[in-house]
């Protein structure tokens, strides 16, 4: 009796791994079960979409900022270059208007005029001249040259502007150069 009761367990146990197991399948029914449980869940495509424009968006302003500030840095260094010449015509136009020689200053009178076409030139551009007499002195805008004691002005006042000063919006390209109340 134990001898048959061991081949009817035998017999039960493969029974009992089919059902654990489930049924059998044909081949082809398990790749496919198989494929479907690998298979990863068809995505959002609109979420998919929405986060690939708000992508191409943050390219874009990156692009606009960086084509900005190139145009900002050429900018300066154009000015950094044509700023010393219009010192120049600034000192030149001073000189000879000062000379007695020359009472109708025909001359200094078209110098003038090429003068103050370079500057509406800059002026379009962003960059702008900027005188600070009478105004109180700041490091970052105005750099001392001299300190002088004066009558009724407040210490720390701009009596006098030797070199105008240049900025491109709030980026001060040259710092005006000033005589201080001391």
């Amino acid at each position: 009796m134990t001898d048959e009761r061991n081949i009817v367990e035998e017999q039960e146990q493969p029974a009992a791994e089919e059902s654990a197991a489930g049924p059998e399948l044909e081949p082809e029914e398990a790749l496919a079960q198989d494929a479907a449980a690998e298979a990863p869940e068809e995505p959002d495509w609109k979420d998919l979409a929405l986060r690939k424009a708000a992508e191409l968006e943050n390219v874009r302003k990156l692009n606009a900022q960086r084509v900005q500030k190139a145009s900002r840095d050429g900018m300066r260094r154009v000015a950094a270059e044509l700023l010393p010449a219009l010192d120049d015509f600034e000192r030149a136009l001073a000189h000879a208007e000062a000379e007695e020689s020359d009472e109708e200053h025909h001359l200094t009178a078209g110098i003038r005029l090429v003068q103050q076409k370079m500057l509406e030139a800059l002026r379009r551009t962003g960059i702008e001249a900027y005188s600070p007499k009478g105004e109180p002195f700041d490091p970052h805008m105005h750099e001392a040259v001299a300190q002088q004691p004066a009558d009724g002005a407040q210490p720390g006042t701009v009596l006098e502007v030797v070199q105008n000063g240049y900025r491109l919006g709030d980026d001060v390209l040259r710092p005006a150069r000033v005589v201080v109340a001391g």
